[in-house]
């Protein structure tokens, strides 16, 4: 059993937290707001993002960043991409051990590596990648389900793999932490795609072109960038992206259906109370593509439609009109 410290209260913190107290671990939930850590503790649930999922009594909460740190042989950064450096540079003078998902728009830079730039040569090696078809809310009501663990030394991917799996909670290993972490940002914007099509009425022949087409811009970035092929025909490629484009749990592929029912994205955004990391991502991912000379024309519609106000319509107008070409083209 390990003391495991989970940074980060949302819904899928506050799932990896019940489930890992759950296997008898000595867990703590950091939130970064000290009124919301007393609410967490007081309630024994997460009222705002995951009502209904009762904490163990064995799982504690915390406010203070330096206290949740200094219990912790393992940390969980579970946190927006946006949000994954500042944390993290927080994080770096409290660490007396060592520590254990997006690309970063300024650097583009994946979670993992914004990670192991600030945590520095200590730590680094310890940075592993948790990422795969997993819907906070399932996870924490024990509906059985499976992910990857990615990291660059197979021992510390062996090594999450051993703290997190458990009866309905299986762990695979990789090494290929590049194709684990761009299967787990590039799928939230195909997700936003297969949203607005189904917001604007298309049906199943549709939704399922852009998961196929999606999952073919997903490999030609992740490979480009040296991701291994079949890392992204499992779990966090394929996987995750057919659970993101199809699940009514999907907060990617809520915003697109608004988006495709045409409702404005500032309005979207700000009556929801969790990030969808989509409409970051699709910024971020769409300025890697064009810096590796990699072609993405869903992901370059998407951009148009968010941040160019482009019609949802004319998008897939657009998408279908494009040169014919050979499908492994």
């Amino acid at each position: 059993m390990a003391a495991v410290t989970v940074l980060g209260s949302g819904s899928w913190g506050t799932a990896l937290a019940i489930h890992l107290a759950r296997l008898g671990h000595e867990v703590t939930l950091w939130a970064r707001k000290a009124d919301f850590a007393a609410e967490l503790s007081r309630a024994r649930e997460n009222i705002v993002y995951l009502p209904g999922a009762m904490f163990p009594p064995t799982l504690q909460v915390e406010g203070s960043l330096d206290r949740a740190c200094g219990r912790a042989a393992v940390l969980l950064f579970v946190c927006p991409s946006s949000g994954i450096r500042s944390l993290a540079e927080a994080v770096r003078p409290l660490l007396s051990g060592q520590p254990t998902k997006g690309v970063e728009h300024e650097t583009r830079m994946t979670m993992s590596a914004i990670l192991e730039d600030v945590l520095g040569d200590l730590h680094r090696v310890r940075v592993g990648v948790l990422s795969g078809p997993s819907f906070a809310r399932e996870v924490a009501i024990e509906v059985p389900t499976a992910v990857t663990a990615a990291a660059r030394d197979p021992a510390v991917a062996e090594s999450i793999q051993q703290l997190c799996s458990g009866p309905t909670f299986r762990v695979y290993t990789t090494t290929d932490v590049v194709g684990v972490e761009i299967g787990g940002a590039v799928k939230n914007v195909i997700a936003l795609a297969a949203g607005v099509s189904d917001g604007l009425g298309f049906g199943h022949n549709s939704r399922a072109a852009l998961i196929t087409r999606g999952i073919a811009e997903v490999t030609r970035l992740a490979t480009r960038l040296g991701a291994e092929r079949p890392t992204l025909s499992g779990l966090a490629g394929l996987g995750d992206l057919i659970l993101t484009c199809t699940g009514d749990l999907s907060r990617n592929r809520s915003v697109g259906l608004r988006l495709g029912r045409g409702e404005r994205l500032a309005e979207i955004t700000a009556s929801m109370k969790e990030v969808a990391e989509g409409v970051h991502n699709t910024r971020s991912v769409r300025d890697l593509a064009r810096s590796v000379s990699v072609e993405m024309p869903i992901t370059e519609e998407m951009y148009r439609l968010l941040y160019e106000n482009k019609a949802p319509r004319q998008v897939v107008v657009d998408l279908m009109k494009r040169g014919l070409k050979r499908e492994v083209d």
